[in-house]
Order: structure tokens, then sequence, then C-alpha cells
């Protein structure tokens, strides 16, 4: 991600972000490292038939059977296309590649609440359907041959492919799905709300299964369920090593079976997990899997802090970074494998709506249930100083939570958006309609000093008092109380804030890693001068995973991801029924009527005209609630690698895709080994 800060949270993708396994291979390489073979130049896609989606056979009657999806026009590869144009079909299968990561892991379950699942284990299972990422919003057929659905929306069929093969040779069939669906909405609440509207799953053929909806007009459902990764009901039904029955909804430690091009080879709890790649893997040779995945073996070491693990891959025992922090960005790839050539250090530019990442409240509590004292927070964050002394210049303020996008709010509201806002104006904040929403400017002094005194005004309309008040002086001995009992000096004093039961304003940022104490230290500086007693607490990535998951904060560090698709996955961010549901992704714990109606409006949007509006809707809303402090994005991928990949001409546009297409050139790698002898 491109972020100061590592998220450690599982989160789902919205429809149009990268679904299924594309999704967990790019969650890979965002972290870790890989190898490859023979050098060959990428070869261009074969011409695609065309643009429009073309139909398979339907019975009679039946609606037309796609073989993609797309919410944002047509699927840009046709029915007959033979790869995707940002592989390289040729590339060579081999090698071994090192990751070295930072975290732990004590589950091979991501799909439980429970745990701290292994970052990598995602990619041993294939959905019913996977995403591009080169396209925001385009799934094609993976398990399921193909899709139909009528034009109301209120069901979806998926026909699945024969030869679609669970590890162990078991045929994937209908049961699976039905199955699959049924376990991962008990599994996790997270699923649950984003399959709500699913109440029916059946089968309806021999190799096809249909599901029924409660509700018409959600064009995004048959999409969201392309997405559902399909397990092997014949695996979770039996009884597991542990002579217990296995419940998808519990963390384990037993290897799970899967259908994937990955399977687990290894495991150490906590410290290392090995993946090895299915020579056999059933979808190897369809377009959807033709020049992806290439390495033989995944190896990811996990390390406790960010130090231990960059030596690692300084030293050689890993082979590729991916950095999240601008200061090491520009101040720690200057060893001497870099001077050497044997490190390439690029970055990636990337596509795709930048993502809202910031200083989260937690607006369970009461202190930060009102909005001026969320506002007021804004107003003491100084990001031009932090982003020249500590971010190096490398980034841009992020000022919406659909940023660098058309989703995005801007100006006053009109047009459609207004038409759309009009019916909650008596449950919104007047600013709402009257007034631009922009995040303060520290350009000088002078705006410092404005922006301070506007947090102080805004504490102070909120019922808190600003106040000083004498402290404890340790540099004041004897002879210094004693010239201050007869007025010749004064005492140390400091600010601070009171509500009318005289108790002080007190906040903790919960970290789970060191790496972010910096930027949080100078923001700290300012709440200091306008009364805020805040520290830093930094725990590690399990005690951090568990403190988020159950919402043991004041103030974190969180990120809310979109895509170009806005839809059902907002009612985890911030609908009321996930405030108070353990893992959900509303850390913020949003319980606002007017926000649940934008969402469900949102869903049901009939066109894209509609998704626009109603998502310019919501993202103002959500600014003017100042439910967070916005922070920064940066529009690449900072990554380093050891000199012996290679990877296709053209890379999709939405990330490096770095375990998905890139492989291990033998001649590199025979020529880095007698250059480092």
């Amino acid at each position: 991600m491109a972020a100061e800060h590592r998220v450690y949270r599982h989160a789902i993708p919205s429809v149009s972000a990268f679904a299924g396994l594309a999704m967990a291979a790019i969650f890979a390489s965002s972290a870790l490292a890989q190898d490859a073979g023979t050098p060959q130049p990428a070869e261009s896609a074969e011409p695609i038939p065309s643009a429009q989606t073309t139909p398979l056979t339907p019975e009679a009657g039946e609606p037309v059977r796609r073989h993609a999806l797309s919410l944002i026009g047509e699927p840009k590869f046709g029915l007959d296309f033979k790869h995707f144009d940002w592989v390289n079909p040729d590339a060579p299968k081999g090698g071994v590649v090192r990751f070295a990561t930072e975290g732990t892991f004590d589950s091979l379950n991501p799909y439980s609440i429970r745990g701290v699942p292994a970052g990598a284990v995602g990619m041993i299972y294939d959905s019913l359907m996977t995403g591009s990422p080169d396209e925001e919003s385009a799934e094609y057929g993976l398990i399921a041959e193909w899709i139909s659905y009528p034009p109301d929306y209120s069901w979806a069929k998926f026909g699945l492919r024969p030869e679609a093969r669970f590890h162990d040779g078991t045929p994937i069939t209908p049961e699976d799905v039905i199955f699959s669906l049924d376990a991962i909405k008990k599994a996790h609440p997270m699923y649950a709300r984003y399959y709500k509207n699913v109440v029916k799953a059946e089968k309806t053929g021999e190799r096809e299964v249909t599901f029924t909806f409660d509700i018409t007009g959600n064009r995004e459902l048959p999409q969201i369920l392309g997405q559902l990764t399909v397990f092997p009901k014949h695996f979770w039904e039996a009884t597991g090593r542990n002579g217990e029955p296995r419940d998808l909804a519990k963390s384990t430690l037993e290897v799970p079976l899967g259908s994937g091009p990955y399977k687990v080879k290894s495991v150490d709890t906590g410290n290392r997990i090995v993946l090895e790649r299915v020579a056999d893997y059933w979808a190897k040779d369809l377009p959807v899997r033709i020049g992806q995945f290439n390495f033989d073996e995944l190896r990811f070491q996990y390390f406790r802090e960010r130090t231990a693990a960059f030596e690692d891959f300084k030293s050689g025992r890993a082979d590729f970074w991916r950095e999240n922090t601008a200061s090491a960005w520009a101040t720690q790839f200057d060893f001497d494998a870099i001077k050497k050539g044997w490190v390439k250090k690029e970055a990636i530019p990337t596509k795709g709506v930048a993502r809202m990442q910031g200083f989260v409240f937690n607006t369970r509590r009461d202190k930060f249930k009102d909005r001026r004292v969320r506002e007021a927070f804004n107003y003491a964050f100084d990001f031009e100083e932090l982003n020249r002394s500590v971010l190096f210049g490398q980034y841009t303020r992020v000022a919406s939570y659909f940023d660098n996008s058309e989703l995005a709010a801007k100006g006053l509201p009109e047009g459609r958006e207004l038409e759309i806002l009009k019916p909650f104006e008596k449950d919104l904040p007047p600013e709402v309609f009257t007034t631009e929403w922009k995040n303060p400017v520290f350009a000088s002094r002078e705006d410092l000093r404005k922006n301070l005194a506007e947090a102080m005004r805004l504490f102070k309309e909120a019922g808190w008092e600003v106040r000083q008040e004498e402290v404890d002086d340790p540099d004041c001995g004897v002879f210094c109380k004693a010239a201050r009992a007869v007025g010749l000096g004064s005492a140390r004093t400091e600010t601070v804030l009171r509500n009318a039961k005289g108790e002080p304003f007190t906040v903790e940022f919960l970290l789970g890693s060191d790496a972010f104490q910096r930027h949080v230290a100078q923001y700290i500086s300012n709440l200091s001068k306008i009364g805020v007693k805040a520290n830093v607490r930094v725990v590690d990535p399990a005690q951090y995973e568990r403190r988020e998951t159950t919402f043991d904060f004041d103030i974190i560090v969180d990120s809310f991801p979109q895509s170009m698709s806005p839809g059902n996955e907002q009612r985890d961010f911030w609908g009321s029924a996930a405030a108070d549901q353990q893992g959900s992704r509303n850390t913020i714990g949003i319980k606002d009527p007017v926000i649940d109606a934008l969402i469900e409006q949102l869903i049901l949007a009939k066109d894209r005209d509609e998704v626009v509006a109603h998502t310019r809707a919501l993202d103002r809303v959500l600014l003017w609630g100042y439910y967070l402090v916005p922070q920064w994005y940066n529009p690449y991928e900072w990554i380093a690698t050891w000199d012996i990949f290679g990877r296709p001409e053209k890379l999709p546009s939405l990330t490096s895709a770095f375990t998905q297409v890139w492989w291990v050139d033998p001649d590199k790698e025979k020529a880095l080994s007698a250059q480092r002898k």
C-alpha cells in the first residue's frame, strides 16, 4: 500500500478491486519477494475479438451468459482472448523467492475473525471469477466458466468449469460453492454484511449454481459473488488432525486444502511459511492464468520489527523489498549492493483511487463523540512541516475518501448530488451545503498560530476549557524555590484542557510498528500546545491486531482502500451495523442514519452517473463528520529487488503484481552469484 504505516488488517476488496486470488497475490507482492527463469520478451496479447461481452450458449429464454463482467463500461478482453496483455505468456517457471516481512502469524485461516493469519496463505485458493489488476472494475471467469443474471439483478447463475479441481484431485462442484457461501458468512461478520442480500444458493444443474437475492437493482451482487472463495466441502466437514470438526470460523494451523496455483509446503508458526507452486494446477492453461504465478517456491520469513527484516534483505537473504516509509526510501537505499548494481531500486507508478489513510478516532469513546473535538484535531496536524522534515516532500495530503478520482466531492454540492443530500439537510452540518471542505494549510508560522487558535476555539465550544497550570519543575532546586517564594521567579506552567468535571483531555496513539513514531511525535508536539495530553504506545503486531479488532484504542492509523465502483463494502466501512461488530472495518464506530441511507442508495444506483453522484454525497458527509485526520498518499510502489528477475514489458496499471507476473531469470541469477563471490 502506498502508505507510511503498515495496517495489519485483512481487508475485503471492493467489487472492482482485484477479486479472489489476484487480490491475495497483490497482497503478497506488497510485502514480500520472489525469483524466475530465462528472460523472454513479453509478447503482446492476442488481438481482442471484441470489447463487447460475447454471449455463450444459454438455455432458451435465459439471459445472456457472460465470460466477464465490469461495472464501468465493458471488459477489455472478449470471449476468445488468449491471455492478458500485461503478462508474458512464455514466462518461464521456476526459482525460489525469499521475502522478509514484518509481523507474525498464528493461523492459516484468513477468513476467520480469530487469530492473525499468515499473509500469503490466500494464494492457495481460487474464486468463481478473478479480477484484472489492469482494469478497475472487471472480473473474468475462473472456477466459473460463465455467469448470467436478469435485467432486474434478482439472481445470478454461475456455470462451473468441468476441469476445476482442488489440490487433492476432487472436482469442484455446486455443493462446494453453496457450502462456501454459507461457511464464509458464518465465519466472519464482514462477509455476512458483504453478502447480506444473498439469501439462497441452490444447485440448478449438473455444474450450475443459482444465487437468489432479497433485493432487486443491486448491480454489484453478481460481481461480488464472483469474488467468492470456493472451499472444499469434504475437507471442512471432516474431522481435523486434532480430532475435532473443522470450522472456518476458527483459527487453525492445520494446512488447509485449496485449489489455487500454490499450496502450503511448510510452516513454522509465527516465523516462516513456504508455499510451493502446484505443477499440475488445473487452471494453468486458462487465458486468465497464462503467464502468471511463475515462481516455484515462495518463502516468507517473518520479523518482529522492520530493522531486522530490512537487514535480511540488504544481506541478500531476501530477494524483494517493498518500502512504505519515505524517510527510509530517501536515506536507507545507498548500501553497497545498490551501488554495485546488484539491487535495483525503482518507483513504479500505479493508478486508481488514492486510499484514505488517517489518524482514526474511536468514536465509541465519549471524548470523541463531539464533531468539534475531532475537527480541532485536524487543525493541529501540520502536514506541510511533516512532509518537509520527515516525508522528504514525497507525499500529497489526501483530501477525500475517494481522492484522485471522479468520485471525490469537490466544491459545493450541485445537480444530482445536491438532490441526494437535500432530504437529509436537517440532520447534516450546514457547512455541507455552504462551504467547500478543505484541510487546513500550514504554509507559514502565522498559519500554525491561526490553526492552533482555531483548534482551541473548537475545543472551547465543545466544553473544554484551556488552562495554564503549574507543574513540577525537576530543575528547580532549593535556591530556585526560595527565590520563587519571594517573587523572584515564576513557576513552570503548561497548557491543559479540562472539561466541566475537571478531567484533562488525554489520548493515546496506538501503533503496531515503531516506524511511525516520528510522525506521531511531531503531531503530539502541536497537540500539547493546545492542552491535549497525548502519548504513543507501540505494541507487537499480534497485540495490535487484537486491540484493533476489539476496538481497544483511542487513535490508530488506519486506511480505507476504495475502488472506482464503491458499493456493498461501504456497509462494513461506515455502516451502523458494523460499528459494534468486532473485526469490522468500521474501526471509527460510525453510527449515522444519514450515512446508512446514503450507503443503501449507492448500492442500488442504477447506472454510472448515479454511482458517481451518490459516492460524492457520501464522501462529503464523511468529510464533514471529521471521523479522522487525513494523512497522505503516494501514487507509486517503492520496490527494491536483487537483480535476478524478469518481468513483462507492460505491467498492470494498478500494481506491480510481483508474485503474479514476474519470474526468475536464470542467467541473471548466475551472473549475480558470480559477482558476489
